[in-house]
């Protein structure tokens, strides 16, 4: 059934492609050319014959005195467009010159599909061998193996030759390739400089240019380096390792394979993979390198300011503070940005003139390059500061950096910026627990002496006239029963409302106990991450610090618990530290690692939450 519906298939396609022919197709030509008209003893040249149309009959032998011609094969093309069929057969010869002298190959007669067709006729000047006025081995179509600069370089660019230390110096590296050489494999290069802080080579661009009169595939790679130290460098030369298929040598050390005639027309045989097969090329291993250099790297200046961290360049700096508004220990997050061209891995946050009145955080950092290599863009940083009296300005921020240009050192400042925090300066101690308790208590205030009676308010008046209604007819009498049943309601209602106090408070009790034992299973768990397990840590404190002084566990700071604990001095700074870990990772940036946090830590500030004892 299958070879049924082949047949089917094949004989469709042949009456589509005869009944197309039928409809138009070219009319037969016959043309010979020759690979190159100039060429000495021992070299060959390509003779092909091209021939359009269907049932063509080439000629099987060529004689020419002095000339050597063997048919070496033929290969068939078939296209169609818009119902145009075509068909041609290109015929190709080598020819082997054994004397110099000029040669003309007569017209060759071809029979095409019943027709007769004559070629034109061909010349060809043969010099004597090299060393008699020959021409050179190497063959401008394909590269022979002892020509390597016309296979493949490499171009190795550094901008300069001197450098201060810890000066970025770009460096560019050109791999060209000869566009007609077919590779089969081909290293990435390789830049190894001892001494020298070098980036990874990224690929930054890929095109195709002519260089010396032969066009290259070109791929351009970027790096940078720089240098910590003061000598000179010896740069090596950047080598590629490559394998490439090159014609094979004959044994007078001549390559075989000449220019096609048909390269302009793409219609080159010998330029197909395929070719590799027939034994015209064969694999060679090879190595392109570039030309060494050297770069000199001289010292920085002396006297460098104090708050110069290494950054080589040139720069700028703005700032800026959000919110403008706050509150005396409220976080003010300071956002600073570091623009331009350097080595920012040694570019860290501007620092402030004058902390007073500050607390610090650390800062975090993000970079965004604007280059391939990272030696532009742009740095920033956010620095939280908490003032602790009340404050108009935030002091200016103050960058320093070395310019290699300018060869100095230069310091950018900002602006002072302008915030407005209000409220009681922070107390720079806790008062002591006596003086605490002498504050909260109010002093008693003097009670005015009380004016003694006299004690005959007591004796009845004589002069009053008694009266003989019944003590149950007295209003004062139902009034002296109301008393106590008052007093009764106000009794119970009092007990009602103290037994409703006592379920609240019972209530968050159990609330609290309930949160500090969810909190103290998630910190045993030891999968939260740092910013999680300070945050917990320092809860569970507030929380059993709330729990055994009866207060709102939101008021709860490091000094109100070491008060509620009996701790001795290591504990003590060992709580003072997990508070104040605890305001870094809520207020910096996890990437200067202030939020890192080690399993052996994790074990210590579980084991002192754990044996908080009132």
């Amino acid at each position: 059934m299958f070879s049924s519906r082949r047949a089917a298939i094949v004989a469709l396609v042949a009456g589509f492609l005869s009944s197309a022919g039928a409809f138009a197709a070219d009319s037969p030509s016959v043309t010979a050319v020759l690979s190159g008209s100039d060429v000495a003893v021992g070299e060959t040249v390509q003779l092909q014959i091209r021939v359009k149309g269907a049932g063509a009959k080439p000629p099987a032998e060529i004689a020419v005195d002095g000339l050597e011609i063997h048919q070496t094969g033929s290969e068939q093309h078939v296209e169609m467009n818009n119902f145009n069929f075509s068909q041609s057969v290109t015929y190709n010869y080598t020819v082997l010159p054994t004397k110099p002298g000029k040669f003309k190959i007569p017209p060759q007669t071809v029979q095409v599909g019943g027709n007769t067709f004559h070629t034109q006729e061909l010349t060809l000047n043969v010099a004597d061998a090299p060393g008699g006025g020959g021409r050179s081995n190497s063959n401008p179509a394909q590269p022979s193996a002892g020509d390597l600069k016309r296979i493949g370089f490499i171009e190795l660019i550094v901008p300069k030759r001197e450098a201060y230390v810890g000066e970025i110096i770009p460096v560019v590296v050109r791999l060209c390739l000869n566009a007609r050489v077919r590779f089969q494999q081909v290293e990435p290069p390789e830049l190894n400089a001892q001494g020298l802080t070098m980036q990874k080579l990224e690929k930054s661009g890929h095109d195709m240019e002519t260089i010396n009169g032969a066009t290259y595939d070109v791929t351009t790679l970027k790096t940078a380096i720089a240098a910590a130290r003061t000598v000179k460098f010896d740069i090596p030369a950047v080598e590629s390792k490559a394998i490439a298929l090159l014609q094979r040598r004959t044994s007078s050390n001549r390559t075989q394979r000449p220019k096609s005639p048909f390269d302009m027309f793409n219609l080159d045989p010998f330029n197909d993979p395929l070719f590799g097969d027939l034994g015209m090329l064969e694999p060679r291993q090879l190595t392109l390198r570039s030309e060494p250099t050297t770069l000199e790297v001289k010292p920085l200046p002396p006297n460098a300011p104090a708050n110069f961290s290494g950054a080589v360049g040139n720069f700028t700096m703005s700032a800026d503070a959000k919110p403008k508004s706050a509150q005396v220990g409220d976080p003010i997050t300071v956002t600073s940005t570091i623009s331009g061209r350097g080595n920012f891995d040694r570019v860290t946050a501007p620092v402030i003139e004058d902390e007073r009145g500050w607390h610090k955080y650390p800062p975090s950092a993000k970079f965004e390059k604007d280059d391939d290599v990272g030696i532009s863009g742009t740095k920033t940083f956010e620095m939280v500061l908490s003032p602790n009296e009340r404050q108009q300005a935030i002091p200016p921020l103050a960058f320093v950096y070395f310019d290699p240009a300018k060869q100095q050192y230069i310091t950018l400042r900002s602006e002072a910026l302008p915030v407005k925090v209000e409220g009681n300066a922070l107390p720079s101690a806790p008062p002591s627990s006596a003086a605490a308790n002498a504050s909260a208590t109010p002093a008693p205030t003097a009670r005015p002496a009380q004016k003694p009676q006299d004690i005959l308010y007591q004796l009845p008046d004589l002069g009053r006239t008694r009266s003989f209604t019944p003590l149950y007819a007295q209003a004062v009498f139902w009034l002296a029963q109301l008393l106590p049943l008052l007093g009764l309601l106000g009794f119970v209602g009092w007990k009602v409302r103290q037994a409703r106090i006592g379920n609240r408070e019972a209530q968050r009790t159990a609330a609290l106990q309930h949160e500090a034992a969810d909190i103290m299973r998630k910190m045993r768990r030891g999968d939260s991450s740092a910013h999680e397990y300070f945050a917990q840590a320092s809860r569970a404190v507030q929380l059993k610090t709330a729990l055994a002084r009866n207060v709102d566990p939101n008021s709860v700071d490091e000094a109100v618990a070491e008060k509620t604990f009996s701790l001795d001095e290591a504990e003590r700074a060992q709580l003072r530290r997990l508070f104040t870990r605890s305001d870094e990772v809520r207020y910096s940036g996890a990437q200067n690692g202030a939020g890192a946090i080690t399993a052996e830590d994790r074990n210590a500030i579980l084991h002192l939450i754990e044996n908080l004892r009132a």
